[in-house]
C-alpha cells in the first residue's frame, strides 16, 4: 500500500520505517528542510535501538523516501498519518496547533481517490471529528484561491473522498521498533468498514506476526471501536501507567519508614496475575513526552466536563514530590550540600533514549545547583553524542569512572543496564565521601 507519515519524530518515523520494512511503499514528510536532508542522507534524527538499520535498509529497497513537499506526500499516500508533536500547554490541555496545520495542508491537496487519515498524533477525544472539519476547510480555502485565479467556479466542487480513523499509538521510546512489530494490541477507531478494510490490509503482515519476535503467537488482537473510544483508549493507557509508577513510589516511600524491601515487595506484588510485574520499578518518578501531557491532558478534559479526576491528580502529585525524594536523602547523608560533588548516573528519562523531555535528572540538576551543590554527571547516549542543549549547569563526563572521581555522592537516576554491571566498590574508592543513593 501507498502511504504517507507526515511528522518524523519518535512516532512518525518509527511508523514510517517499520510500515516500509513490512513492504509498504511510504513517503515520509517533515517542514524542517535540515532534517530531512539528514533522513535522505541515511541518518536517524533520534536515537532508538535498530532504527537506524531498517530505515537505511528499506531506503536501499526503494520503500522509503523522505521529503518537506506536502503536497507530493498526499499525493501519494492512500493512507496519509498525522504524526506531529502535541505538547502540552501551560493549562494542562493539548497544543494541536501542529495537529491542525496538518489537516488544513492535507485538505488543501486533498483530490482524486479516496484517502484515510489516520490521527497517530495524540489528540485530545473528539478530535476525529474536528480534524475531518479542518480538512474540509482547507478544501474549501482552495476552492476560493482556485475561484480567484479563474479555476473552477464554487458549482464545480473539488474531488475530495476520505475518512478520519484514529490509530493511538503505544509504543515505549528504547523498544520503538520492538513494539510496533510485536504489538499487545492495535486499536482502529472508525465507524466507516471502507476505512477499517485499508487500515486491517495495512497492518496485515504485523497483526500475522510475520515480522514478530516469535512467530507462533496467536494473531495480535485488533480492537475496532468509535473515534472517541479510541483516542480515550491512549489516554486511559498511559494515565493508568503513570498511576502503577507512582503508587510504587508511593509504598516504597513508606517501605523506607517502615524497614521494608520494596523490590521484594514489588515482587510480591507483581506475582498476582491481576496486577503483573511490570510498571513495579520504585525510582525518581515518570517523565517524558507522553506520561505528563497525557496524564495532564485527561485531567483537563475531566475538567472541562464537570469531573475532578481526584486519583490523577494525585497521580501527578506523588511523581511530582517522588523527584524530591533523592535530594532528601542526599541531604540525610551529606546533611549541607553546598560545596559537595554530586554524581548523575543517567540523564535522560528512561534508558535507550536521547529523549530529555521532562527527564526528572533536570529537575534534580536544579534544586542541586540551587543548594550550592557541583553537579556532574555520565550517561551511555548524552556523553558520546557531545549535546549538551538544556544541560546547564552540569558537568557532563565521558566515562562513570570519571564521574565518580572526587564526588561527595552518586545518584542512580536513569536504568541503563550497563550500570547494573559498573564495580561500585571501586567507583566508591575514587569518592572523596562514599555515598552511593539510587
Amino acid at each position: 500500500m501507498r502511504v504517507c507519515v507526515i511528522g518524523t519524530g519518535y512516532v512518525g518515523l518509527v511508523t514510517g520505517v517499520c510500515l516500509s520494512h513490512v513492504g509498504h511503499d511510504v513517503i515520509c514528510v517533515d517542514n524542517n528542510e535540515e532534517k530531512v536532508k539528514l533522513m535522505k542522507s541515511g541518518q536517524s534524527p533520534i536515537y532508538e535501538p535498530g532504527l537506524s538499520e531498517l530505515m537505511q535498509s528499506s531506503m536501499a529497497a526503494e520503500r522509503l523516501t523522505f521529503t518537506s513537499d506536502l503536497a507530493a506526500g498526499v499525493s501519494h499516500g492512500e493512507i496519509l498519518f498525522i504524526a506531529v508533536g502535541t505538547p502540552p500547554l501551560p493549562t494542562g490541555e493539548s497544543d494541536t496547533r501542529y495537529v491542525e496545520a496538518v489537516a488544513r495542508g492535507i485538505g488543501a491537496h486533498l483530490n482524486g481517490g479516496y484517502k484515510v487519515i489516520v490521527n497517530k498524533s495524540t489528540v485530545p477525544i473528539g478530535s476525529g471529528d474536528w480534524v475531518r472539519m479542518i480538512v474540509m476547510d482547507g478544501i474549501a480555502e482552495r476552492k476560493k484561491t482556485l475561484v480567484g485565479a479563474g479555476g473552477p467556479s464554487v458549482e464545480e466542487p473539488i474531488e475530495a473522498k476520505f475518512d478520519v480513523v484514529s490509530n493511538p499509538e503505544f509504543l515505549r521510546e528504547g523498544s520503538a521498533v520492538y513494539d510496533t512489530f510485536n504489538p499487545d494490541r492495535i486499536v482502529l477507531g472508525s465507524n466507516n468498514s471502507q476505512a477499517l478494510k485499508m487500515m486491517e490490509e495495512l497492518y496485515a503482515p504485523i497483526v500475522e506476526r510475520k515480522f514478530a519476535e516469535d512467530a507462533t503467537l496467536p494473531p495480535v488482537p485488533v480492537l475496532e471501536t468509535d473515534l472517541s473510544s479510541a483516542e480515550m483508549v491512549k489516554y486511559a493507557s498511559n494515565a493508568f501507567l503513570a498511576t502503577k509508577i507512582s503508587f510504587i513510589n508511593e509504598v516504597a516511600n513508606i517501605c523506607d519508614r517502615v524497614g521494608a524491601d520494596v523490590t521484594q515487595v514489588a515482587q510480591g506484588i507483581g506475582l498476582d496475575s491481576r496486577i503483573g510485574n511490570k510498571f513495579l520499578q520504585a525510582g525518581i518518578g515518570w517523565g517524558g513526552s507522553c506520561f505528563p501531557k497525557d496524564v495532564l491532558a485527561l485531567i483537563h478534559t475531566a475538567d472541562d466536563y464537570g469531573y475532578e479526576a481526584e486519583l490523577l491528580k494525585a497521580t501527578v502529585s506523588v511523581n511530582q514530590r517522588q523527584r524530591l525524594v533523592a535530594l532528601e536523602k542526599l541531604q540525610q547523608e551529606l546533611k549541607i550540600l553546598k560545596g559537595k560533588t554530586i554524581g548523575l548516573l543517567g540523564l535522560t528519562f528512561k534508558a535507550d533514549t536521547d529523549d530529555m523531555r521532562d527527564a526528572p535528572a533536570l529537575g534534580l540538576i536544579e534544586q542541586l545547583n540551587r543548594l550550592g551543590a557541583k553537579v556532574k554527571a555520565y550517561d551511555p547516549i548524552v556523553s558520546q553524542s557531545g549535546l549538551r542543549n538544556g544541560l546547564s549547569g552540569v558537568i557532563v563526563e565521558t566515562d562513570p569512572e570519571r564521574l565518580a572521581d572526587s564526588c561527595d555522592a552518586l545518584v542512580l537516576v536513569t536504568d541503563w543496564k550497563q550500570f547494573a554491571t559498573l564495580d561500585y566498590g571501586k567507583m566508591a574508592k575514587l569518592h572523596a565521601h562514599p555515598c552511593g543513593l539510587n
